[in-house]
Formats: structure tokens, sequence, C-alpha cells
């Protein structure tokens, strides 16, 4: 793998992450809801317009075309392990950002993924 086709894949892997932690920080800032047929309007509205949940939208736009890229230069069956890299990536981020436990269970999982990822990559 070449050094464009692996940016490519750790930009599309990051700006995934990046997704997923601004959805959770906008949820955090919504707060707990239903979906029921008399709230679906403020509430869609609500997540529609929150700030980090549109960031976090615009990310998964731009991780898409990332992602199309890289796999016009990578084998899906190489490109797509890697997308487990986010898994690490969250992680952290949530341990740190939003005080989410990592406990000696997750830290030994999260090192089967980063060998597991070190492994594909070499292939």
């Amino acid at each position: 793998m070449n050094a464009v086709s692996f940016s490519l894949i750790l930009a599309g892997v990051l700006l995934n992450a990046a997704a997923q932690l601004l959805l959770k920080a906008g949820t955090n800032v919504v707060g707990h809801f239903e979906f029921h047929a008399d709230n679906i309007l403020p509430i869609g509205l609500k997540l529609a317009f929150q700030p980090y949940i549109m960031t976090g939208m615009a990310c998964y736009a731009v991780s898409l075309v990332v992602w199309i890229m890289a796999l016009s230069r990578v084998p899906v069956s190489i490109a797509y392990p890697m997308l487990s890299i986010g898994y690490v990536i969250n992680a952290f981020v949530a341990w740190h950002w939003f005080g989410e436990a990592l406990a000696a269970q997750k830290l030994l999982g999260i090192g089967f993924i980063v060998v597991g990822v070190f492994l594909v990559a070499r292939s």
C-alpha cells in the first residue's frame, strides 16, 4: 500500500471516528429522547440543528467521498479491516472527552484490534 492510499484510508477512518464522537456529543447536549408521533418534528428539528450533530453529519459525508477514493486504490479486504482503527480512537477519545470507562478487558480487546489491523496491513 502506498502513502496516498494509506493516507486516504486513515483520513476516512479519522473522519468516521470524528463523526461518531460528534454525534455522541450532540446527543449529550440534546439529552435522552424518545420518538413519538407528537414529538417527531420537535426532536427531529432539535437534532437537525444541533451544531455537533451537523458537524458529525458533515464528517460522514466527507468520509464517504474519501472512502470511495480509498477503495478505488486498495482491495476492500485490506481497506475494510482498517476501519477497526476507529474503535481504538473512539475508545480513548470517549474515555477522555465523555468520561467513559476504559477497563482492562476493553484495553485487551483494543490490543487485539491493533494486532489484527497490523497483520492485515502487512498482507
